[in-house]
């Protein structure tokens, strides 16, 4: 079954106009899910807005949405009056300008997406990919997606095109604050030399399929094991060392680095 298009429209370079779709690149749809039961019956548990003072439930027609100004004081909003707000949109991702990929600092990429050619666009849509991907750049380009403008980042991707919606400035905390607390030392070089060692011994390509999500495959066993009538004993955890001497743990891990890079190979292959 072919993808389905979140949103369509008009990739706009300068006066070169080309038809889109935009496709989601990513999805948890396939993540062991849960929903809320009673105990006692069985049945799933519904949510419903209830008035935090008088505890009785409050119908879609009396809620609006409310800003709080501290002390359980808002400032209430009528679903129409956030509407009139809501950009227009004239479905067109007009590209502002292109950068270089090594420009960007990857803290602004929000989600993924994919961008394929809609119909009859396929000459225009060749061409856009193309020349990206022989320039080595990026297409910076806004539109109104789903209900916001947003700031696009799309870039050649084999026979298509990858695009990232982008946070806004504002949006990222400034790192000074999550490192105040981090002191300026200096690493002797011998310490860096066998640091640089170990993480040559650890190069290697990007391999996502080498990542799992164990915590995902053990959630499915468990309900596996539920239908089944099994029992199954938790992993066992592994005590957490502390490391007494940084250059001791460092000549250790030196020594035991091509061995480890090895044998994780091996298992990803008999394992695939």
């Amino acid at each position: 079954m072919a993808p389905r298009a979140l949103w369509k429209g008009d990739l706009k370079v300068v006066d070169i106009e080309c038809p889109v779709a935009l496709y989601a690149a990513a999805s948890t749809a396939q993540r062991v899910s849960f929903h809320v039961v009673n105990r006692k019956t069985g049945n799933r548990v519904r949510r419903e807005y209830v008035d935090e003072d008088t505890g009785k439930p409050v119908v879609d027609d009396d809620q609006m949405k409310g800003f709080d100004l501290g002390n359980d004081t808002f400032v209430t909003l009528d679903p129409d009056d956030v509407t009139d707000l809501v950009p227009a949109s004239d479905k067109t991702l007009s590209v502002a300008r292109f950068v270089k990929y090594a420009d960007f600092d990857p803290l602004f990429f929000d989600r993924p997406y994919y961008l394929g050619p809609d119909k009859g666009a396929d000459e225009a849509f060749a061409l856009i990919r193309d020349s990206l991907a022989a320039e080595k750049i990026v297409a910076l380009a806004q539109t109104v997606l789903f209900r916001r403008l947003r700031t696009v980042a799309i870039r050649a991707d084999g026979k298509g095109l990858s695009a990232n919606t982008l946070h806004f400035d504002y949006e990222i905390r400034e790192p000074e604050k999550a490192f105040a607390k981090v002191p300026r030392l200096k690493i002797k070089k011998e310490m860096l030399d066998l640091a640089k060692h170990i993480m040559k011994s650890k190069a290697g390509s990007f391999d996502p399929m080498r990542f799992d999500d164990r915590y995902d495959a053990a959630l499915a066993e468990l309900i596996k094991a539920k239908i089944e009538g099994r029992k199954i004993q938790p992993p066992k955890r592994k005590p957490e060392g502390k490391v007494v001497d940084l250059m001791d743990a460092l000549r250790r891990s030196a020594g035991a680095g091509p061995a480890a890079k090895g044998e994780g190979g091996s298992k990803r292959r008999k394992a695939g």
